[in-house]
């Protein structure tokens, strides 16, 4: 993972060794020779993908963006590639942030489901009605129309794939995760990077950030800091960003991160606009 970027790009390079430093162990070595196990830890994980999507903008000197948006975790590196935060400063709150969700997921065991095929509206109602009568269940993502992710109790993910699919979802796909994410089983976690991010300094940056918690453009940093806080119990409306950035003028979407996958939903969702990957 990030192998060829640390090789060819002296940039990415001093990041990536700049990381190392940084978070006490060397993240590059699990990044490149470490087993998938190591890789999946949550401590591993986040600030494995933040430093690789930071890297890749960093190999590019001359793009720079008109408004930048992340989905979930990834809005961390929109924040450093919109100047509102230092690369080591978002480096430290992701690492924050990992250690954060890891504690809440012992705390609150629960996962997450990929509903296929059903409008948002029935999603979050029969999520709804399964949280009222005492399983917690919420929709977490919106990732495109069709495609909405939720999260909850184990017992609450069951009984919404029951009914969602007997309300005329095509799939209800249990996802390999470690807890709850975006959902209020959440809570610690967001208490306890409350802390960090209050002790962190944010800048106006250059450019609007789309925020998950709202879809709307911000560039006030208490602002920023409070919805990134929120964001670990709240929804990531990537949906509804996409559409509020191409109703503010956004023609083209660059991903800077690995694969398609934000490329596809933007595509879904916004299908006249151009996409292409870093």
């Amino acid at each position: 993972m990030g192998r060829e970027l640390y090789e060819q790009h002296p940039e990415a390079k001093r990041l990536m060794e700049q990381a190392n430093d940084l978070l006490g162990f060397r993240l590059t070595d699990v990044m490149f020779t470490g087993s998938d196990d190591d890789l999946r830890r949550t401590d591993v994980t986040q600030p494995a993908i933040f430093l690789h999507s930071v890297a890749l903008f960093s190999a590019q000197p001359d793009l720079r963006p008109d408004m930048v948006a992340g989905h979930s975790l990834g809005e961390f590196s929109a924040l450093v590639a919109a100047q509102v935060l230092q690369f080591e400063d978002a480096l430290h709150l992701v690492a924050q942030r990992a250690q954060a969700m890891q504690a809440a997921c012992q705390e609150q065991p629960g996962t997450m489901a990929a509903i296929l095929g059903l409008d948002d509206d029935t999603t979050v109602r029969i999520c709804q009605e399964i949280t009222d009568a005492g399983h917690v269940v919420v929709a977490a993502n919106f990732n495109c129309p069709g495609q909405l992710v939720i999260s909850g109790s184990q017992r609450g993910i069951e009984l919404a794939c029951e009914q969602l699919k007997a309300a005329g979802a095509k799939r209800a796909l249990p996802l390999p995760v470690g807890g709850a994410f975006h959902s209020p089983l959440m809570q610690s976690a967001e208490a306890a990077l409350a802390q960090a991010i209050e002790q962190t300094t944010f800048s106006a940056g250059i450019c609007p950030i789309y925020q998950n918690v709202d879809a709307a453009p911000h560039t006030n940093p208490d602002e920023i800091r409070q919805n990134l806080v929120r964001q670990l119990t709240a929804p990531v409306r990537w949906t509804q960003s996409v559409q509020r950035m191409v109703q503010d003028g956004a023609t083209e979407f660059i991903e800077c991160g690995p694969g398609k996958v934000l490329q596809g939903l933007v595509k879904k969702i916004a299908p006249t606009v151009g996409v292409a990957s870093v």
